[in-house]
């Protein structure tokens, strides 16, 4: 063997010749960082999400957790909520009810707007009611937005509403009907009552927070919102094949769920993929209620940091 062929087949086995076919497979490259935008779901607010947002911060993500209007530090109470007059909280009309599907979604669009710019467009992320919010605004504003995540999420599509999909067979679940107070449709808000006593506590963990024990879910408890503005809840979302229905989207399931349970998951994801089927959702699970943030943090923010 001369010095020439020598020299090759040192180098051969360093892997430093590619395009020969013996070279060693190069090492996969590092991820990306993105930025993901976070979007809470009814009576919630962006403290809800931090260690999500912790744990995609740890991994090299730009990561923002807004507060809807009516809720988080944007909320207004009801006066009976804080003086615990539980007979006129069950009437008293909502502070929160003016507020409409429109002037949420404008919020995240406008925090949208704030983070373009980077290498890629944000991944936005709702959880719950939060679903509603996102796709109203994917057909607001879909060039701002790389990919919609749906963390256990509304997509109303056919019917428009998420309290269409609440009133069908597949949304039954025992566990949340002792929980809401008053008649929504003269409080202007679907209520409920955070600050009440231990039974119904014990109701509202096991109704979406049933694998959180009750040390760990009370301080997520006594930071909810007790008033969701109605519009969240019956606002039409109008999405279009045209403009909703061309961004890439990505449905996060939960398969404990008791709020939004499985049956009704997966009867919204198969109605988003027929509106759009060249346009499908990729599809995960999680083994967790209706609050993964609460109960499995970290393997949330994998399965964030995962998507395409």
């Amino acid at each position: 063997m001369n010095r020439r062929d020598v020299m090759k087949t040192a180098l051969l086995g360093t892997g430093l010749l590619p395009g020969i076919g013996l070279a060693a497979t190069p090492a996969k490259a590092p991820r990306k960082p993105r930025t993901f935008l976070l979007v809470h779901g009814a009576w919630h607010n962006a403290l809800h999400w931090t260690r999500v947002s912790e744990a995609l911060s740890a991994k090299g993500h730009q990561v923002v957790a807004i507060d809807l209007p009516g809720h988080g530090l944007n909320a207004r109470f009801p006066a009976s909520y804080l003086t615990g007059d539980t007979a006129r909280f069950k009437e008293e009309r909502s502070p929160n009810a003016d507020i409409t599907l429109d002037d949420c979604a404008d919020a995240v669009v406008a925090a949208l707007e704030k983070l373009q710019g980077g290498p890629s467009k944000p991944v936005l992320v709702g959880h719950s009611a939060g679903g509603t919010v996102i796709t109203r605004v994917g057909e607001k504003a879909p060039h701002l937005i790389g990919r919609l995540v749906y963390l256990s999420a509304y997509v109303p599509l056919r019917l428009q509403s998420a309290s269409g999909y609440g009133a069908l067979p597949e949304a039954h679940t025992p566990y949340s009907e002792a929980l809401f107070i008053g008649d929504p449709a003269k409080l202007g808000a679907v209520r409920i009552n955070p600050r009440g006593d231990a039974a119904y506590r014990e109701a509202l963990r096991a109704g979406f927070y049933h694998d959180v024990d009750e040390a760990a879910f009370l301080p997520f408890a006594l930071t909810l919102t007790p008033d969701i503005p109605l519009s969240l809840w019956t606002g039409k979302v109008g999405a279009t094949k045209e403009r909703w229905g061309r961004i890439p989207r990505s449905y996060l399931r939960c398969a404990q769920d008791r709020a939004l349970v499985p049956a009704l998951q997966d009867l919204l994801i198969r109605e988003a993929d027929a509106f759009t089927p060249g346009n499908a959702f990729t599809v995960d699970t999680l083994d967790t209620s209706h609050s993964p943030f609460a109960s499995q943090p970290q393997k949330l923010a994998t399965l964030l940091d995962g998507l395409r």
